[in-house]
C-alpha cells in the first residue's frame, strides 16, 4: 500500500494526459507490438514513439497568477514576435492595429491552451486554411485558425487565435459564445506543433521579449492596469 509520502511522489512523476490524445497512443501502443512482431529492434523504437505522444498529450496543472488585470500566456512555447496588426476582422473588434504577441508550440511543448484574462467570450469564429509553417508572419491571415474574443468587466476585449501549423492538422476548442472564463482555465488544444496569438488591448505593452520561454497559465504577458514600457530586445 502506498504511504501519504509515495502518493505525492507518484503525483509529481505522473503527470495527467489529455482525453483527446487517448486515440493516439493507444494507437502507437499497438503499432509498437506489430513492430516488436515484425523485429524486436523496431519494437524498441515504437516504445520511444509511444512515450513521445504520451509527452505530448501531457496535461500540467499550472498555479495562474490571480491578480487583476494580468494577461497570462494560452500557450507553452517560444515568444516568436511580437508586432502591431489589426484584429481578425471576423471578431469584429475594428481596424485598429493592436499587439500581438505569437507563440510558437513545437512539437516537444505542452498543446494543451488556457484562457488568458477574466471575462465572458464574445465571439467565436473558425477559418479554414492551409498547413504553412506556423513560425512564418502570413499564418495568421492563411492558416486554418480559431479565432476568440474575451471581453471583461471593464468593456476591453483580448483576442487570441488558435493557428495551426504544418503538422498540426486539428485544432480543438471547447469555448461557446457568451461563456464565462478565467484565466488559466484550459479551453483547448492543437495537435502537433502550431502557435496561438494574442492581440492585447491598444495601448497595453506587453512584458514578454521575443524569444522568450512561455508556461501557459503562468507567464504574464502583460499588466492592463501597469504603465510599463515595453520589454526591449530579444532573447538569443
Amino acid at each position: 500500500m502506498l504511504n501519504q509520502q509515495d502518493d505525492g511522489v507518484l503525483k509529481g512523476v505522473l503527470v495527467p494526459v489529455a482525453r483527446e490524445g487517448y486515440p493516439f497512443i493507444a494507437a502507437f501502443a499497438v503499432l509498437t507490438l506489430l513492430l516488436y512482431a515484425v523485429w524486436e529492434p523496431l519494437g524498441f523504437v515504437g516504445i520511444v514513439l509511444t512515450l513521445w505522444c504520451v509527452y505530448f498529450f501531457r496535461n500540467p496543472d499550472r498555479v495562474t497568477p490571480s491578480r487583476e488585470g494580468l494577461v497570462i500566456t494560452p500557450a507553452d512555447g517560444v515568444v516568436q514576435m511580437i508586432v502591431d496588426a489589426p484584429p481578425p476582422k471576423q471578431l469584429e473588434m475594428g481596424d485598429e492595429p493592436m499587439c500581438r504577441v505569437s507563440i510558437f508550440m513545437n512539437v516537444f511543448d505542452c498543446h494543451v491552451n488556457r484562457i488568458p484574462v477574466d471575462g465572458q467570450v464574445a465571439k467565436l469564429a473558425y477559418v479554414p486554411g492551409k498547413f504553412v509553417n506556423a513560425a512564418f508572419d502570413k499564418a495568421s491571415e492563411e492558416n486554418e485558425r480559431q479565432l476568440v474574443s474575451v471581453e471583461m468587466k471593464d468593456g476591453r476585449k483580448v483576442a487570441f487565435v488558435q493557428i495551426a501549423g504544418l503538422v498540426a492538422r486539428r485544432i480543438i476548442c471547447y469555448l461557446q459564445e457568451g461563456q464565462a472564463v478565467q484565466a488559466g482555465e484550459r479551453f483547448g488544444l492543437i495537435r502537433f506543433g502550431s502557435r496561438v496569438d494574442v492581440y492585447l488591448p491598444q495601448g497595453v505593452n506587453p512584458l514578454v521579449a521575443v524569444g522568450q520561454l512561455a508556461v501557459a497559465g503562468e507567464t504574464v504577458i502583460a499588466d492592463l492596469n501597469a504603465s510599463e514600457a515595453a520589454r526591449k530586445g530579444e532573447i538569443r
